[in-house]
């Protein structure tokens, strides 16, 4: 069981850092290098706000990937995750695989580690 939760946690932040700084990459005007939807690019005119996404997708991604701060960064990612994963059903099919294995590590995780989340749900 152990085997599979540093599987989920390095399969999330993998894809949270690379596409984090695959991000930057489009915001200063390079050439990503991984080919972005048509759907996620029209996000990048809202560049204020898409560099707080990236951000924080790489900072979180590095912590994940570090076994630092696991909690912290699954509350943090899974807004992130959510949105992700409702472009690609609703709007660009073209990724939806790699957002169900975003959704399915994140919530395989989030079980895993659901003591740390309990104190959360309590009146």
């Amino acid at each position: 069981m152990n085997i599979l939760i540093l599987v989920s946690r390095i399969i999330l932040g993998f894809i949270f850092f690379v596409a984090g700084v695959n991000g930057f990459f489009v915001l200063a005007g390079l050439e990503p290098f991984f080919s972005t939807s048509e759907q996620a690019m029209a996000l990048f005119e809202y560049q204020f706000l898409l560099v707080f996404v990236k951000a924080f997708e790489v900072i979180f991604g590095v912590l994940l990937l570090m076994n630092r701060y696991v909690s912290l960064a699954l509350a943090m990612l899974l807004p992130i995750t959510a949105n992700i994963f409702l472009l690609h059903l609703l709007v660009d099919h073209s990724l939806l695989p790699l957002a169900l294995l975003l959704i399915a590590c994140h919530g395989y995780l989030i079980y895993m580690y659901r003591n740390n989340f309990s104190g959360l749900l309590k009146k």
